[in-house]
């Protein structure tokens, strides 16, 4: 008799959850109800619908000589290069352009630490998409222990304040946070890793980063309990459906801010003129590239 009790009370005994299997909640992003994935063709035409808008809106920064800033954050693999190469791609890159900066040079680590972000920024009729930003010093460089602790806490401190100076100087601020499961990025690492157009993307520090994930996750809570402000919040894009992470992004871009429609109505070409005066030099007299495909 013990020993059945003994038996069943093994079974009731909980068991600890593996810090590696995909189903642990532990530390985890919050899971969003997954949706079946778009199809190319409905993407696209989406994807076209908010295109147009983009275009509307870019000739709305234009004529009010709006100064837009929009930063994309979030985890290795989170998708926000694709987002913000989506965003871009159909936009005039005199208007719209993306700032990535590298490791800082040793005379930048002198500086005030935002001035080579403020060296960017938009001038009027401009928009600056920062594919990560500022906010390097609240993740990577406070996990990876790349900044002092005194930095970090200053950073803490200050970027309210640079923030709320840069939105009264009339900059329109706008911030996103690309959130991905640790079992997505981990497919995307595999991804990477296996196709060699992608393999310049993993870098030794994405590696060294995998292993640090409650470290991302604790640092990214304390920076938003800092720059989550009312004038100045956070945008959470949940990623791990790379469509509708787009779709979603975009739409709530164009939500934040009023424009009016202001671009180019069709119009036709005027014929084209023919001068018999003009005679073409010989094509041998041109070097052409070789016509392998």
């Amino acid at each position: 008799m013990g020993k059945i009790k003994d038996e069943k009370k093994d079974k009731e005994q909980p068991k600890l959850e593996d810090p590696k299997r995909d189903d642990n909640k532990l530390y985890r992003d919050i899971k969003v109800e997954k949706k079946h994935k778009l199809d190319d063709e409905t993407y696209g035409k989406h994807l076209r619908e908010l295109n147009i808008e983009l275009i509307k809106l870019q000739e709305w920064v234009k004529a009010e000589k709006l100064k837009v800033v929009v930063i994309f954050e979030g985890r290795d693999a989170a998708g926000k290069g694709g987002a913000i190469k989506t965003i871009s791609g159909c936009m005039n890159p005199r208007i719209c352009r993306v700032v990535a900066l590298g490791t800082p040079t040793e005379k930048e680590k002198t500086q005030w630490y935002f001035q080579r972000y403020t060296a960017n920024f938009p001038a009027g009729g401009e928009i600056v998409l920062f594919d990560r930003s500022w906010y390097n010093r609240a993740g990577v460089e406070k996990v990876m222990g790349f900044c002092t602790n005194d930095e970090y806490e200053e950073f803490l401190r200050s970027c309210p304040e640079f923030e709320k100076m840069l939105i009264r100087s009339g900059i329109i601020l706008i911030k996103y946070w690309f959130s991905v499961s640790d079992h997505e990025q981990e497919k995307r690492f595999q991804d990477r890793i296996s196709d060699p157009t992608k393999r310049w993307k993993i870098s030794p520090m994405d590696i060294e980063s995998r292993d640090k994930w409650v470290e991302y996750s604790m640092a990214k809570d304390r920076m938003f309990a800092y720059t989550d402000t009312k004038i100045s919040p956070w945008y959470v894009v949940p990623a791990d459906d790379k469509k509708r992470a787009r779709l979603n992004c975009i739409s709530h871009l164009l939500s934040l801010i009023p424009y009016q429609d202001l671009t180019q109505k069709p119009f036709k070409l005027p014929p084209l003129k023919n001068d018999t005066a003009y005679v073409r030099p010989p094509v041998t007299d041109q070097t052409f590239i070789p016509q392998i495909y």
